[in-house]
């Protein structure tokens, strides 16, 4: 049965009463954190719910799936790409997000400038950092983020706009809180470094959010408690955290 709009303004008001109680656990503004809703393995339909709720972007993970909902959609919404990101697809990419947070290698940072700079465009992204040290994570290691941001400051087509991480999977809420003060402390060690201000800390989703918010997290990225459970992705190489193997185990919903 498709999403009512009235189902997901309660989802979506019960999401905002969580970012506002963390955030004032936290002595931080709600309108410091910005939610994102990700539409990843949902119908197009949903795409227009988010426009109706004033919500002015979505999420998507696998370049194809965005593209399609793309020509189906009717209505205006900013797009990030939040999964991985094949270097065969960077083209795609440049040309159909207006930002993608999964930059976590040099090699993809000279791509997705020569993309932008052909399309006549500045593309907005955030680095990757694997700041949880999982190996079944993509993005560059915390050792590896002085270089990958170095390479991206050298590229006039892109725009250097923050940092971005996904935790391990785990129960323990201690594993979670670790990765994302990590990617704060990278953060403002870069900061420091390059002079050059990083402002979007992007971590935190549906089961998670209100520790990465203690931790200065400035997107949380939520699908899963505005959508509800969505439909299994098809195994490929594309898979964002299973990295084309289908017997890695998934990651908490977004």
């Amino acid at each position: 049965m498709p999403l009512s709009l009235e189902t997901f303004l309660c989802r979506l008001a019960e999401v905002r009463r969580q970012i506002d109680e963390a955030c004032a656990a936290a002595g931080r503004n709600p309108a410091e954190v910005t939610l994102l809703p990700v539409t990843k393995n949902h119908p197009a339909d949903v795409v227009a719910l988010v426009a109706a709720a004033g919500l002015g972007a979505v999420g998507e993970n696998r370049v194809q799936e965005a593209v399609a909902k793309q020509a189906q959609c009717g209505v205006h919404v900013r797009w990030e790409l939040i999964g991985h990101l094949q270097s065969n697809k960077a083209k795609l990419a440049a040309r159909h997000f207006d930002r993608i947070q999964s930059v976590g290698s040099p090699k993809l940072v000279d791509q997705l400038d020569r993309e932008a700079a052909a399309a006549g465009r500045i593309l907005p992204v955030l680095l990757q950092i694997n700041a949880g040290n999982d190996p079944a994570k993509f993005g560059a290691e915390p050792e590896d983020a002085p270089a990958l941001l170095e390479a991206a400051l050298g590229k006039a087509a892109l725009r250097i706009d923050g940092l971005m991480t996904i935790a391990p999977l785990s129960d323990a809420p201690s594993v979670a809180r670790h990765t994302f003060a990590r990617l704060r402390e990278i953060r403002d060690e870069l900061v420091g470094r390059f002079g050059r201000p990083l402002p979007e800390l992007s971590m935190g989703m549906t089961s998670d959010l209100a520790i990465a918010i203690a931790e200065g997290s400035t997107m949380v990225r939520v699908g899963t408690a505005l959508f509800g459970e969505r439909a299994a992705a098809p195994p490929g190489p594309t898979d964002p955290l299973g990295r084309g193997l289908p017997s890695r185990p998934a990651h908490r919903p977004a």
